[in-house]
């Protein structure tokens, strides 16, 4: 049986057909929805009065249609992509001279990495440099006040440039009095005050310290140990004479005294010399 579609006109008053229900063609809207289910759709056409084998023809037909339609558009889509390829030529010279370029950008980076680089390297010597002469200003500075403090103490302990003391009881009351104003009440019969002592003392083991700290291989440290030893023995001979002439009555002189021994570390010695006092 052939395939009869239903159309308004007046085609279907020659017909002698006009009363058979002839069946619509299929809506192409149909196939085209998201949801479509072949199932559902087939069932929706229960109703249609058509034999399946007529359906079947209409649906072989619309899916020739869609092929040749999906055929066209391929055919179409590929004159454009051979077109598109025709359209690209010379496009290799286009990407040598952007290659190019970027060459020539990575060695001016490259360049300007060499040179910050360079300068990056010369500031870090310059700063070492620069911590090195600040280590050297102090050692300089520690050196020259090592010899302020040895020169003071040879000053006030009157050691004479061949190293000698001088024991006149009118240089030694001079500089007493010269020295700082102290008073005798600190002192004893002998003349040796206690704060005068304990200040020499105090200045020798401050430039000892000094003199450790910028290291004993230096070789301004090396040159001073004879005048440190000079001085060091003349504060230990004032200090045996002053507890030598200590009174036995007077414990406060004496006790201050061993207490500066203790300080410089001569706390034999001064034992030593208790030992040897006279009753």
């Amino acid at each position: 049986m052939s395939n009869r579609f239903f159309f308004d006109g007046s085609d279907s008053e020659d017909s002698g057909e006009d009363n058979l229900p002839y069946p619509k063609p299929l809506a192409r809207s149909a196939f085209l929805t998201p949801e479509f289910d072949p199932h559902n759709y087939l069932s929706t056409l229960r109703n249609r009065h058509q034999t399946l084998e007529d359906l079947r023809t209409d649906l072989r037909s619309r899916s020739q249609e869609i092929s040749k339609e999906l055929l066209d558009l391929v055919n179409e889509n590929d004159e454009d992509f051979l077109s598109l390829g025709s359209n690209l030529r010379g496009g290799d010279e286009k990407i040598e001279e952007v290659r190019l370029g970027l060459l020539g950008f990575k060695r001016d980076v490259e360049g300007v990495k060499a040179i910050v680089d360079g300068r990056r390297k010369e500031t870090e010597a310059l700063i070492d440099q620069r911590k090195e002469v600040r280590k050297q200003m102090q050692v300089g500075r520690a050196l020259l006040d090592i010899d302020q403090r040895l020169c003071e103490l040879e000053q006030r302990l009157m050691l004479t440039t061949n190293g000698s003391h001088t024991n006149n009881a009118v240089a030694e009351t001079d500089h007493e009095i010269n020295d700082s104003g102290e008073e005798s009440d600190e002192g004893h019969e002998s003349g040796m005050s206690i704060s005068r002592l304990s200040r020499h003392v105090q200045q020798y083991l401050l430039a000892q310290r000094i003199m450790k700290r910028v290291g004993s291989d230096s070789p301004f440290v090396v040159r001073q140990e004879a005048r440190m030893t000079k001085v060091k023995n003349t504060i230990l001979l004032d200090m045996g004479n002053a507890l030598k002439q200590a009174g036995g009555q007077d414990t406060e002189y004496l006790m201050k005294l061993l207490a500066i021994y203790r300080d410089l570390g001569e706390s034999q010695e001064a034992a030593k010399l208790l030992k040897q006092r006279k009753p």
